[in-house]
């Protein structure tokens, strides 16, 4: 019953100031037509017939309105007459003042007065000029109203639109946008809903914790930190550890973007900032989340061609003076989140305003698990489906990656008409998600199949005979998105790299194009995405990893991302040039290795691609069949997927 009642009182209609002016507008219409009403009764007669009226003294007088219209007043004892009864006018509301019997058009008013004064009745003839006050009081101030509501209208669009929330409306522009979640609103996340990121988890529940029981770690002579920042690659649930923040913590959340303080007026982002951190001191203790907070958290000074008035500064600066200004907020703790920490400003990472940052790394194998473990819940699985090799196909996947391979393995046993989602259905899924939808139907001549083959068998005997490149899964010449072949892997995932397992890799990222130089002596545009593959490698060992005897113990990589080195290099041209020429060298030892191991092992290539062209999908054990048990294979290697596009065209 109360359900009811709340329903019946939300559908009755919001009061609105836009009824008052309808409400004026309907009565002034309504007055206009019921007062004109009185005027539009008459009768229309011709000029023939007045004059035969006159003569039989039928009428009283005549008016001339506005020189134009004739109306015509007759006698009490005409209206009596038959002959003028429909003439007496109907009126809605009583007047003093008779009303004209009849009108009509004067035409010449010289020649109507003439005709008058020739039959000796001018006596009965008077003029009068009708004045509309309010009419041209309507049309001298309309042009007004139209600009006045045009310039309404754009500012109420430019504003954030009509929707009438804070800052939706014209004079509330400088007002806060954030979402304010509380007791009375149900967020249903929480920290269940959270899977993988212990040490993430355990740092902002402790921030939970400092908000409900405060005496609890003030007692210690401690201070409840200021703010956390979230930092890590793009979906790895940053903002889902918000979500779970505001589910648990049982006090104001308020949230909102970085780009939410963004506006074309000046001063309005400042605004923001104050009228935010207003209404959250009021609700202390509270919370305050701002999602990709480097929208206006970017290093200051950067752009040189910005005027000293830039209004990013100026909310970045109100934001810096709230966050620990001379008048501190109490009990009041920001949680941010970025994936671009290394561009934000120095005075926002200081301890004082994030006392925490807290780095959401990628997942590893156990957390993956747990990862998979919430997602599969809503979905009907198959029974004996195994998680540990689920979170073992899938290395260097985020939890959103892994929520859309859930999704996509449901949507592809729902297409093949399955009753529960399989194994087969998410390997289906992980290759969908990394090379892209099969085309089977791709127009591909058979000299070019024939060059992908022998490509992709290139990968899978130079990375069969290296110790530490990747073992091979399976290899496949099925056109899948962009690529014409593909050749999947099984790398470890390793915390460190050595150098010989970086050219290991190399080697076998060029064993494609190494085997259409020891097969047809002929090379082609299929191995760009391989030479864009190596030379960033071999670029990283040389300039970031300090791994060339040449170059020596260097790097030019800088970890902030904050120097900018403009239009010069951080290193002179010889070295530049002592660069260029190591990493040619790196790259064209490692193809010359992989074409010596090709023409070592010709024919079994050979019988390989011959094998893949017949099948066009084959798998380790095809591989074991010609070349045996892979001298180097671990035990229990960490599974991956690792695509090699062959590209259509070069770029």
């Amino acid at each position: 019953m109360t359900n009811d009642n709340n329903n019946s009182k939300d559908k009755k209609p919001k009061f609105s100031p836009y009824w008052i002016y309808g409400i004026l507008i309907a009565l002034f219409i309504g007055y206009q037509v019921i007062s004109g009403s009185n005027y539009q009764n008459e009768q229309t007669i011709t000029p023939s017939e007045f004059f035969k009226y006159v003569e039989d003294g039928d009428v009283d007088k005549v008016v001339v309105v506005n020189r134009k219209i004739a109306t015509v007043y007759l006698t009490k004892e005409a209206e009596s007459k038959d002959i003028h009864k429909n003439s007496i006018p109907q009126t809605f509301l009583p007047t003093a003042n008779k009303l004209p019997n009849y009108k009509f058009e004067v035409g010449n008013l010289e020649n109507f007065e003439d005709d008058l004064k020739a039959i000796n009745k001018y006596n009965i003839y008077s003029l009068k000029t009708d004045e509309n006050y309010w009419g041209d009081f309507l049309i001298g101030i309309l042009p007004f109203i139209l600009l006045i509501g045009v310039w309404f209208f754009i500012m109420r669009r430019m504003s954030g639109g009509a929707a009438g929330g804070a800052g939706g409306q014209i004079f509330n522009i400088g007002k806060s946008k954030a979402k304010l979640f509380d007791q009375n609103t149900k967020v249903k996340t929480t920290f269940k809903d959270v899977a993988g990121l212990e040490g993430a988890k355990e740092e902002v529940q402790e921030i939970v914790d400092f908000l409900k029981y405060p005496e609890k770690y003030t007692t210690l002579g401690g201070k409840i930190p200021k703010g956390a920042l979230l930092v890590g690659p793009p979906g790895t649930g940053k903002t889902l550890l918000a979500k779970a923040v505001a589910g648990e913590a049982k006090v104001p959340f308020f949230s909102l973007s970085g780009s939410d303080f963004v506006e074309m007026f000046v001063g309005v982002g400042a605004s923001r900032v104050r009228d935010l951190f207003k209404q959250a001191k009021e609700k202390s203790p509270s919370i305050i989340f701002i999602d990709e907070i480097d929208a206006i958290g970017r290093a200051r000074g950067k752009n040189a061609m910005s005027g000293s008035n830039d209004e990013r500064e100026n909310t970045l600066n109100q934001l810096l003076t709230e966050m620990d200004g001379f008048g501190t907020n109490t009990n009041v703790i920001v949680l941010a989140a970025t994936n671009r920490a290394d561009i934000l400003d120095k005075a926002l990472m200081r301890a004082g305003r994030f006392d925490r940052q807290i780095y959401v790394d990628l997942p590893d194998v156990r957390e993956r698990k747990e990862i998979f473990e919430v997602h599969l819940r809503p979905l009907k699985k198959a029974e004996g489906l195994d998680l540990d090799f689920l979170s073992k196909q899938t290395p260097g996947f985020s939890g959103a990656d892994i929520a859309n391979v859930c999704n996509e393995a449901a949507l592809i046993a729902a297409r093949n008409g399955k009753k529960a989602v399989d194994k087969q259905d998410f390997l289906d899924a992980v290759d969908r998600i990394i090379g892209g939808l099969e085309k089977k139907n791709k127009i591909i001549t058979p000299s070019e199949k024939r060059a992908v083959a022998f490509h992709e068998a290139g990968h899978a005997v130079v990375s069969w005979m290296l110790e530490h490149a990747a073992p091979l899964v399976k290899v496949t010449i099925v056109p899948r998105g962009r690529s014409l072949g593909a050749a999947w892997y099984l790398p470890e995932e390793r915390l460190i790299v050595r150098p010989e397992q970086m050219l290991d890799e190399m080697c076998a990222a060029l064993g494609g194009r190494a085997a259409e130089k020891v097969i047809f002596d002929k090379i082609s545009t299929g191995a760009l995405s391989d030479l864009e593959k190596v030379t960033k490698q071999a670029r990283a060992m040389v300039t970031v990893y300090g791994l060339s005897d040449k170059v020596g113990n260097l790097t030019y990589y800088d970890s902030s991302g904050q120097s900018e080195y403009g239009f010069s290099k951080p290193y002179s041209e010889q070295t530049a040039e002592l660069i260029d020429k190591e990493i040619s060298e790196i790259i064209e030892k490692q193809y010359e290795r992989a074409v010596n191991l090709l023409e070592e092992h010709k024919d079994k290539l050979t019988e390989l691609a011959e094998v893949l062209l017949e099948k066009e999908v084959i798998f380790k054990d095809n591989l074991e069949k010609i070349f045996g048990k892979r001298a180097f294979e671990k035990e229990e290697p960490i599974a991956n997927n690792t695509l090699d596009i062959t590209d259509k065209k070069q770029e």
